[in-house]
């Protein structure tokens, strides 16, 4: 299971008091209408037939149970069923508080908090997103939000900037309940660190680790933003504390493996990184990694299969193998780059002259290792290598990172 997998597992677990966040779900009042997550021959609660979509005999739909509130308002009866950890009743209950005052924030995010625990995030979307149209600073629909793109969805950029957004408004909000600060500092630090903004993740691990100083999933997240930071000597103590963390010793042993091996300390190394293919053999495969001539020659085929325009502003600009990148290219900038860079530009772009402080004014490199690691199969690395090499002459004419992850070449 992947960490992002896996602190979803622990938040739904964990949801079961009602000041952990809540993980994300499909729409409750949407269920008569959509089909996401709803099987198509599934019988209903009631023993009767799914009826039918009107005009789509393709689609069928699984009516929700009635809400049984025994005397309590069915806000407080879907909050209650939720809190026990009985997610369809909670669904049903919320449901009809929407229904019953459909301008009710509380309702509609009640409802996607409930969906998402049940799996169902196309639902929990649209009913979160309704939650904020009614009122924007609502503390659960932010909460669940921010949950759902930065921690229940698959990653993508775009996910992880929702995720950042929502969170950072729940934590400016004056009428943010405190128990939800460090829920959503968590998804907050989290978002930033996939997203490579690794001082703003430092800060909003800090915020957790305030007020709840043995928090693994905050030192994990603290321990990251150290080694993108390039702080090598307090993230190797910070991973070193993680090691006999259940969840999180495969991430922490990998870790140290690459710390190790920028240490030059290659069989150290290698040992963590067996330790965490052991432990998470899916998360952590076997890198296909070429011989250095090998990959030496990938790099040259790559380069000559380019375009002629893009041949031709390489022409004087060397592209060459290295293993890692160094301390010395990763601390140029402020904050440094992340340590598993897969490429890199140096010098100027073309529309602007060099300086003289570099020889030769510009150059690109691929680092073998890294390169290695982001992928399962020489194919894979065959076609990260043209990706990367298309990345850095990106920079080379002119482009940032933003502008080229727009592009889909991040």
């Amino acid at each position: 299971m992947s960490r992002r997998g896996l602190l979803a597992l622990c938040l739904l677990l964990s949801a079961c008091k009602r000041n952990a966040p809540a993980p994300a779900v499909p729409d409750a009042g949407a269920q008569a209408t959509s089909t996401a997550g709803a099987s198509a021959t599934q019988p209903s609660a009631s023993g009767d037939a799914p009826s039918m979509i009107p005009g789509d005999a393709t689609h069928r739909v699984q009516p929700l149970a009635v809400c049984r509130a025994d005397g309590a308002a069915p806000l407080d009866a879907a909050r209650r069923y939720f809190d026990d950890g009985r997610f369809e009743e909670a669904l049903s209950c919320a449901a009809q508080a929407a229904a019953l005052e459909p301008d009710l924030a509380a309702a509609h995010a009640e409802r996607g908090v409930a969906l998402a625990a049940l799996g169902r995030e196309a639902e929990a979307q649209l009913a979160y997103a309704r939650a904020l149209a009614i009122d924007p600073g609502d503390p659960d629909a932010l909460l669940g939000s921010a949950h759902l793109y930065a921690v229940q969805l698959p990653s993508t950029r775009e996910r992880d900037e929702l995720g950042a957004l929502y969170a950072e408004r729940g934590l400016s909000q004056p009428n943010t309940p405190p128990e939800l600060v460090p829920h959503l500092a968590l998804v907050a630090a989290m978002a930033f660190n996939d997203l490579g903004q690794s001082e703003e993740a430092l800060a909003r691990a800090a915020i957790v680790l305030a007020r709840e100083p043995g928090n693994k999933e905050a030192l994990y997240e603290r321990a990251l933003a150290l080694f993108e930071l390039c702080r090598f000597a307090e993230a190797r103590t910070a991973f070193s504390a993680l090691v006999d963390d259940e969840e999180r010793a495969a991430h922490a042993h990998q870790h140290l493996g690459l710390l190790m091996e920028r240490e030059g300390k290659w069989k150290l190394a290698q040992t963590h990184f067996d330790k965490a293919r052991k432990l998470a053999p899916e998360d952590f495969p076997a890198p296909p990694l070429p011989s250095e001539e090998e990959f030496r020659a990938d790099v040259a085929r790559a380069v000559a299969a380019l375009p002629a325009d893009m041949r031709g502003d390489l022409a004087g600009v060397p592209v060459s193998a290295e293993e890692l990148p160094a301390d010395a290219d990763l601390l140029a900038n402020q904050p440094p780059l992340s340590p598993t860079i897969l490429g890199l530009f140096r010098g100027p772009p073309l529309n602007e002259p060099c300086d003289g402080t570099e020889t030769p004014c510009r150059s690109v490199v691929l680092y073998r290792r890294n390169l290695a690691r982001a992928v399962r199969t020489p194919d894979e690395l065959r076609e990260q290598i043209r990706v990367t090499l298309l990345h850095e002459i990106g920079h080379l004419r002119g482009e940032d990172d933003e502008e080229l992850a727009a592009r889909g070449l991040e």
